[in-house]
């Protein structure tokens, strides 16, 4: 368990199957509900991503580290298992210090957010041991997340090319359609 800046977030070794499916597990999910990756910084999305088209790059550039998350296209060469993907993964930089360091120890962790599914996410670390109890291993006590609670946003940008193409906003939280559309003025935002 640790903080980030916008909830607390359950993590787990992103190239350990095991973990991840604890992960899960704990929150009540199955494998078709993979979880997000945290990256410590954009030299790691070129990493794990198959390419990173111009339109990524400056959403990564403005955007993190922050509350966005982007869904892009798996580098095949990956030797990991979050659950039914289809080939993809979601990434995030946070921007929370401690997560950071982190982050920079460990490298990619699959995070999501402390919570049982459909209940709140939990804001400090009470919240979360009461829904999440003893089936996280180590509790990283920040103290209370700062912020309005607004989740990331998260986009899909496995159709966005060099020229441009289209960008879907698949949930609608931190950063803001209207940011989001600015950054990207040659790009068809979808609902």
């Amino acid at each position: 368990m640790l903080p980030t800046d916008t909830v607390y977030g359950v993590a787990a070794d992103a190239f350990s199957s095991d973990a991840v499916q604890r992960l899960l597990e704990a929150k009540g999910r199955g494998r078709q509900s993979p979880p997000p990756v945290l990256i410590p910084n954009t030299a790691m999305l070129a990493a794990l991503a198959a390419e990173v088209p111009e339109p990524v790059s400056v959403l990564a550039e403005a955007c993190w580290p922050g509350a966005l998350t982007i869904v892009v296209t798996a580098n095949p060469s990956l030797s990991w298992d979050l659950g039914e993907t289809g080939g993809t993964v979601a990434l995030r930089i946070p921007d929370h210090p401690l997560a950071i360091e982190i982050l920079n120890e460990t490298g990619p962790l699959a995070v999501s957010s402390a919570n049982t599914t459909g209940d709140p996410a939990a804001r400090n670390i009470e919240q979360a041991r009461e829904m999440l109890g003893d089936s996280i291993a180590v509790y990283l006590d920040a103290g209370d997340v700062v912020g309005d609670g607004s989740a990331s946003t998260i986009v899909d940008a496995t159709e966005l090319t060099a020229e441009g193409g289209s960008l879907r906003v698949l949930r609608e939280g931190g950063v803001s359609r209207e940011r989001i559309a600015e950054l990207l003025p040659r790009v068809t935002i979808e609902p």
